[in-house]
């Protein structure tokens, strides 16, 4: 070897030798983890949106919100460019980690309301949790009405076109 050549190699803790490149430490810029750099905020729509899709969900549960809220949405559905509100009949507080939802639903006629209940807490945690990464701390839930079979559905096609 050449004295250059020689002088470029560096000698590791145990004594072996490393090339020019593995001589240079890597150098860590910014400090720390990058999922520590920084915060990140969920809004409460966000939250909303997640639950209302997860309660829409399970078997059992024919609506959200009451029967007021459904009649306005179902007039802003028929408009053109209006969409169905995945929040209706949700309402959410959320914090840095935790979070807290209200939920409006009609359930269809003839299942258990406490067994729909409860598949509804389950089904609208596990969304909200894995999705945001918030703790839900509670889930309130509102029965407002029943739907009989025999009911017209407000949802359907309007009559008039």
């Amino acid at each position: 070897m050449t004295d250059a050549t020689e002088q470029n190699r560096t000698t590791d803790s145990e004594g072996g030798n490393e090339g020019p490149a593995q001589a240079r430490k890597a150098t860590k810029r910014g400090g720390g983890d990058p999922a520590t750099r920084g915060r990140t905020t969920i809004a409460d729509g966000v939250v909303e949106k997640i639950a209302g899709l997860a309660a829409r969900d399970v078997l059992g549960v024919h609506a959200m919100g009451s029967g007021l809220s459904r009649t306005f949405g179902a007039v802003r559905d028929r408009v053109p460019g209006g969409s169905k509100s995945a929040t209706r009949g949700v309402k959410a507080e959320v914090g840095e980690v935790q979070t807290a939802l209200d939920l409006e639903i009609v359930v269809d006629y003839g299942v258990s309301i406490g067994d729909v209940a409860r598949d509804v807490r389950e089904n609208v945690i596990a969304a909200v949790e894995r999705m945001t990464g918030l703790e839900v701390v509670e889930v309130n839930i509102a029965v407002s009405d029943v739907k009989l079979p025999e009911e017209e559905d407000e949802e359907l096609e309007p009559r008039i076109q």
